[in-house]
């Protein structure tokens, strides 16, 4: 058990640190854009200074470019929040959606998405779903299943996502994996896997000729 638990501290380290680099990339990203318009408003100053009309719509432009990144860091913000409090307790005595932390995932994600010019396709629930589970071993393996099923893509470049609550079980599956079948899956299927697997009492099933891969856990 404690050879299990050196694994899921390692990689869970591993996982905060860099899904915490990368928040920390978009929230410069932000900063970079809203300090170039801050520079514009300086220029239209200094014309103003000198004797030039201020063009209103240029103006309006810059307004309405900074109210944009200051929404967009709101956003990374909320989801930062989030992420970060599935880490404030190893075992939740109360369920969790399993909407909600797909939602974390999935917004996580897309960053590394766009660098791999890959689409994230989440499906709409029918109904929500809520489990009792740990959050934040979930939220990592989900991420290793999606880092894996972004190597594993077809020609679509498209990873879809759904949730569905199947015979007392929720099922995450990810699909559009064209590339499945000629993919090492041992390279996934490795010890971190099996000890997050064992963590949250789930299991993992791929099937090649579909070109799926899903996760199963208790409900």
């Amino acid at each position: 058990m404690s050879y299990q638990w050196d694994i899921l501290g390692e990689e869970g380290l591993q996982f905060f640190g860099k899904m915490s680099a990368s928040i920390s990339h978009e929230i410069k990203n932000v900063l970079a854009v809203v300090n170039e318009n801050a520079g514009l408003i300086q220029d239209l100053i200094y014309m103003h200074e000198k004797g030039m009309p201020i063009d209103p719509e240029q103006l309006k432009s810059v307004s309405q470019m900074i109210t944009k990144q200051v929404k967009r860091a709101d956003t990374i913000m909320k989801n930062m929040s989030k992420f970060a409090h599935s880490t404030d307790q190893l075992i939740k005595t109360e369920s969790v959606s399993v909407n909600d932390i797909l939602d974390v995932v999935t917004n996580l994600a897309n960053r590394f998405a766009d660098m791999r010019e890959i689409t994230l396709e989440k499906i709409p629930f029918d109904e929500p779903i809520k489990i009792k589970t740990n959050p934040f071993f979930l939220e990592n393996l989900i991420w290793l299943c999606f880092d894996f099923a972004m190597d594993a893509t077809g020609p679509e470049r498209t990873v879809r996502l759904l949730a569905k609550e199947i015979d007392n079980s929720a099922q995450i599956t990810f699909s559009q994996l064209g590339s499945l079948p000629v993919m090492p899956l041992e390279t996934f299927h490795g010890k971190r896997v099996e000890a997050l697997l064992s963590a949250l009492q789930g299991d993992i099933t791929v099937d090649t000729q579909a070109g799926t891969l899903s996760i199963s856990l208790p409900v």
